[in-house]
């Protein structure tokens, strides 16, 4: 190693940076230089973190990156997968959530001696970091927390660990409260009052038995595709206004004209409702609420949009099925969707947009696809959690 140590060319799947000997260096970013002693150099790439929390939350690993390092290695990420599998592809520009536009987020509350700290754990740790500032919660979730701590106070159990799930909704902000209690009145009292005072839109309790509904003034809802959709404690919604327009977009370019199209994992049906009114929809999703809402709303709407309350894991679409649809779109949590792709690539569906949060189950899905004769056309990376080492995409898949 030279006096002006070794070049840090790339960061790694946890966030180290990697130097050309295969040294890994915490907190470097590429074009850094790592002297013997583990001292850092400090490159064009190098950021000064903006967040006083950093590194010791967990909730990111990458702020010391610029913005065009922080793309490459999400694309980095992906063709190492995908390069695993013996396939190349064409890896399109990163969509990048810019920060403090995380409008989804669950965060940990305890109690420490009198105080109440409400955050993320630790980098590799369970310690829980008390936030004090965030440079990717929206705004509107941030300004809870200093209130929240309150409240809790009477709430929180002498000992453990509870959840507090934040939300950004068409009416305000959901807040669900799990692992916690409020039975006696002068604490219902207080949680009506905190929701009133701060124009929650729901704040909702789960002691372990589901959520129990508090405060709900209207109905709660998030508006997709220009419809508004029931809003199901809980329920999953993409962390970004901008990672979901980023993923709709690169949908919509490749279902193309199609005018038959089936939505697998469809959710709350983001990507059902993006699709045009005119386009005829099989959206299939095992969660029963979320189904219900998507139907409720599709109903209300008026869209051509059948929901299916199906396990696509245990019950995928057949080959047969699959091959109605001059479309599909895949859309499935971390684990991928190894059950239903063994279908799909038996089927003569054209035209697949696969929706991923995990390049390594994606590139294996990926795989079984190009095996039953489909093409990886390319993928899109997208960054909805900011300076994280999270990776989504979307890619496109043609026969």
């Amino acid at each position: 190693m030279s006096d002006e140590g070794e070049r840090v060319i790339g960061v790694a799947a946890r966030g180290d940076g990697i130097t050309a000997d295969g040294r890994h260096a915490p907190l470097a970013a590429p074009g850094d230089r790592v002297r013997a002693d583990g001292s850092i150099i400090e490159g064009a790439h190098h950021q000064t973190p903006p967040c006083r929390h950093f590194p010791e939350c967990g909730g990111c690993q990458l702020q010391h990156l610029d913005d065009p390092s922080y793309a490459k290695f999400l694309s980095d990420r992906i063709g190492s997968a995908l390069s695993q599998h013996g396939i190349e592809a064409d890896i399109r520009d990163a969509a990048l959530s810019p920060p403090r536009s995380r409008r989804r987020a669950t965060l940990h509350a305890e109690r420490r001696g009198r105080q109440v700290h409400i955050g993320f754990t630790a980098e590799r740790s369970h310690q829980l970091v008390d936030m004090m500032e965030c440079e990717i919660l929206h705004p509107e979730l941030f300004r809870l927390l200093s209130p929240l701590r309150g409240l809790l106070a009477a709430m929180l159990p002498r000992t453990g660990r509870s959840d507090v799930g934040l939300t950004l909704t068409d009416q305000g902000v959901d807040v669900l409260l799990t692992g916690m209690s409020a039975d006696d009145l002068a604490t219902i009292e207080s949680i009506t009052g905190f929701a009133r005072r701060h124009s929650l839109a729901r704040l909702s309790i789960d002691e372990g038995l589901g959520p129990e509904t508090r405060w709900e003034p209207e109905p709660v809802t998030i508006t997709l595709g220009g419809v508004p959709v029931a809003m199901p404690a809980g329920a999953f919604l993409q962390a970004t206004a901008e990672g979901e327009a980023a993923l709709v977009e690169t949908m919509r370019e490749i279902v193309g004209d199609a005018m038959m199209v089936a939505d697998l994992f469809a959710g709350l049906g983001t990507f059902a409702f993006a699709l045009p009114p005119a386009t005829k929809v099989y959206a299939a999703e095992a969660a029963r609420d979320a189904i219900l809402s998507l139907k409720t709303a599709a109903n209300r709407a008026q869209r051509q949009i059948f929901a299916d309350h199906r396990d696509l894991y245990r019950r995928p679409l057949t080959a047969q099925e699959l091959g109605r649809f001059a479309a599909v779109i895949l859309d499935p949590p971390r684990a991928g969707a190894k059950e239903q792709v063994a279908e799909l690539a038996r089927s003569t569906t054209p035209r697949v947009a696969y929706i991923s949060c995990n390049p390594s189950t994606f590139a294996r899905d990926a795989a079984t696809l190009c095996e039953g004769g489909m093409r990886l056309d390319w993928v899109r990376p997208v960054g909805q959690f900011r300076w994280s080492t999270h990776v989504e995409l979307a890619a496109s898949f043609s026969r």
